[in-house]
């Protein structure tokens, strides 16, 4: 199995319980979970010798982030410990037409302070066969965005391959910020990934596609994904496709792109929703295994990779806790949901 090293914020979540509102809560559901952690998670779930790279404080909530790593395989030998507060965020699961809400409390974290003095990125990309890094971290802060191109400059050293998560975030920057730090990054990226939106807000590349009104037919993808290659030079474009007919009820399907050939996924109706936090994590993380696994065989790395996704939003946290036979059952065909025994 692989070494993959994932760079980014592990936050504290407090959850209404069930679909209350916050107005309603009396107390919050307690788990840990962030971009970058979630993709950890899931590789280590297929077997993968899993790294997560974040700082933390010495104190006892910032162990708590640490330990709720370790329980699911994550590796946390290069968690730099220090600084004086663990991320927050707040989440509201919506339900039928209500959507979901998260209100953030990060600022001035312990990875958001973070310098370039507590991480050898050398020794921790020595051996490693994949870096993912998502477009959440360098929204962090600038410090946080330092540290992302350097670990990324260390991944190209040592001939890591690179994938990133565009995943734009409006409550943490500008489209227009996110541009100028985003574009540059590129440069060190083989594999992107992203929705209509993150390509436009990111990039800046739109698609000719009425998400919003549910079309996602692959073809509207074409012309951006052509367009994002040709500019940046990725060996591999994908995009989720998800339609959003509630809060409880999504259509989801992916499209991959290598260059010569587009392979667009089975799809998915997932209904209910058990939690959806984490589902575009989950198809990073599955991605990764896919294309680690079937390196000649793309199709069926994306088609492992929305199977886990689709299974993710039957999941309550942020982390995805399937293995990869589950997966893989749900990919060949089997989604039953009939009682095993």
């Amino acid at each position: 199995m692989a070494k993959i090293i994932t760079l980014g914020e592990i936050m504290l979540r407090l959850s209404s319980p069930g679909q209350k509102r916050f107005i309603q809560s009396d107390y919050f559901d307690v788990v840990y979970g962030g971009g970058e952690a979630n993709v950890a998670v899931s590789a280590a779930n297929y077997g993968h010798d899993a790294y997560f790279v974040t700082k933390l404080p010495t104190h006892e909530i910032g162990q708590c982030a640490v330990n709720a790593l370790r329980r699911f395989g994550v590796h946390t030998d290069y968690i730099a410990r220090g600084g004086d507060r663990v991320g927050i965020y707040f989440l509201e699961t919506g339900a039928s037409m209500r959507p979901s809400k998260v209100i953030y409390d990060r600022a001035n974290s312990a990875i958001a302070e973070a310098s370039p003095e507590d991480f050898d990125f050398d020794k921790i990309m020595e051996g490693a066969q994949w870096f993912h890094w998502s477009g959440i971290t360098p929204a962090i802060s600038d410090k946080a965005a330092e540290l992302t191109r350097l670990a990324c400059e260390a991944a190209k050293r040592h001939g890591v391959t690179v994938s990133v998560d565009l995943n734009f975030r409006k409550k943490l920057w500008t489209s227009e910020k996110a541009q100028s730090i985003m574009r540059p990054l590129m440069q060190y990226v083989d594999v992107c990934i992203g929705n209509e939106e993150d390509a436009q807000l990111c990039l800046g590349f739109k698609p000719e596609a009425d998400v919003e009104g549910g079309k996602t037919d692959a073809e509207g993808y074409y012309g951006i994904f052509k367009g994002m290659m040709e500019t940046f030079g990725f060996k591999y474009v994908v995009s989720t496709l998800r339609e959003s007919f509630s809060a409880s009820h999504n259509g989801w399907k992916a499209l991959i792109y290598n260059g010569k050939d587009f392979y667009q996924s089975k799809r998915y109706d997932i209904q209910p929703i058990i939690d959806r936090v984490g589902g575009g994590d989950s198809f990073s993380g599955g991605l990764i295994h896919g294309l680690l696994t079937y390196p000649d065989d793309q199709g069926k790395a994306l088609e492992f990779a929305v199977a886990a996704s689709a299974l993710k939003h039957t999941i309550p946290g942020d982390f995805n806790l399937v293995s990869r036979q589950e997966v893989e059952n749900l990919a060949g065909g089997d989604a039953s949901g009939r009682v095993q025994r």
